[in-house]
């Protein structure tokens, strides 16, 4: 096994990196403020949605940390879709329908990741919040003033990671924001 995961992801410390860098993507997808307090359905598919928009984050901020940060994205976004394809099985999905799924999800994170990428480019925080609504809540109704400050987290939090060095990433020592520092009110 250690073999073939050295042939993917290259030595052992790329293969740790991806590792704690996967593991800090999915501590901040798992945070319960976003299920509690903003609505987000506590789902497989809400699950996923904020896994890909954690991982989208990411992913965009490192695109700017040359080779090796495109890199390491890559192999993280590997191991990501290894464990959703580890999840759907642990479902119990047989194995004729998991590479279908997992394609659906593929092709999900590939459009959202256009989708998000488009919206946070133009700085419109009432774009940012559309798309946040069409692909986090599936176009169900999330909660009266969850919208703002998701999209106001969304916009600062791909500042703020573009600005991080590469052995931030490589650490998975990211330190994500809170979402509710751009809510008014107690």
């Amino acid at each position: 096994m250690r073999s073939f995961l050295t042939h993917i992801f290259g030595s052992s410390e790329r293969r740790a990196r991806t590792d704690r860098l996967l593991k800090a993507i999915s501590a901040q997808a798992r945070q319960p403020v976003f299920y509690e307090e903003l609505g987000v359905p506590d789902t497989l598919d809400g699950r996923f949605d904020l896994m890909a928009l954690h991982g989208f984050l990411v992913f965009r901020a490192l695109r700017g940390k040359g080779r090796d940060g495109r890199t390491l994205a890559q192999d993280t976004t590997d191991l990501m879709f290894s464990a959703f394809d580890d999840a759907i099985r642990s479902l119990g999905v047989g194995d004729m329908g998991v590479p279908r799924r997992v394609k659906t999800m593929a092709k999900a994170y590939i459009g959202r990741s256009a989708a998000y990428d488009a919206a946070i480019d133009s700085g419109d925080m009432a774009a940012v919040e559309e798309v946040l609504d069409r692909n986090v809540y599936r176009a169900g109704e999330p909660p009266a003033g969850a919208l703002g400050p998701l999209a106001a987290y969304v916009l600062k939090e791909a500042g703020r990671l573009k600005e991080l060095p590469l052995e931030r990433f490589q650490a998975g020592d990211l330190a994500f924001g809170d979402v509710r520092d751009g809510r008014s009110g107690p």
